[in-house]
């Protein structure tokens, strides 16, 4: 789907508040509630809106470890391996990558000993030959809402 001005105007309303009614995007935007319906169900229907999501602050709910893990994985076997790690609870986010790794792995956990077995876990992975992990110590921006 080819998105124009009046599809990224409401997408940009939705990134930073998804609770707005299509009245009020309609209104902010300058163009019919029709028009707010119609983009916005055929943007879901084409997957560019997956779901609807609070943006939480991770550290406020005990979430003081975020790690960046790089993983080297046996050749030809990285698509299984990211499916398996992507089903982890912790884990926010799987790349697979160009580069000196295969892919990285991003985490986040409330204790050390979390972060440990997750660490443990990923090594007793078939195929898994090698980690690197990073831990964050500030994060600077975290913001997901490209557009």
């Amino acid at each position: 789907m080819e998105l124009d001005g009046t599809d990224v105007k409401i997408l940009r309303i939705l990134l930073s508040d998804a609770r707005l009614s299509s009245r009020q995007i309609a209104r902010k935007t300058g163009v019919s509630i029709g028009t707010v319906l119609s983009r916005i169900k055929k943007m879901k229907q084409t997957g560019i809106i997956k779901e609807y999501s609070a943006i939480i602050d991770h550290e406020k709910l005990g979430y003081e470890l975020t790690v960046i893990t790089e993983m080297t994985i046996s050749k030809g076997r990285l698509s299984e391996i990211a499916k398996e790690i992507a089903k982890v609870p912790n884990v926010c986010c799987v790349y697979n990558v160009t580069g000196l790794t295969d892919a990285m792995v991003i985490a986040k956990f409330k204790k050390r000993e979390e972060l440990s077995g997750f660490t443990k876990y990923l090594l007793s992975l078939p195929h898994v030959e090698r980690t690197n992990t990073h831990v964050v110590l500030t994060t600077m921006k975290e913001d997901f809402r490209v557009i």
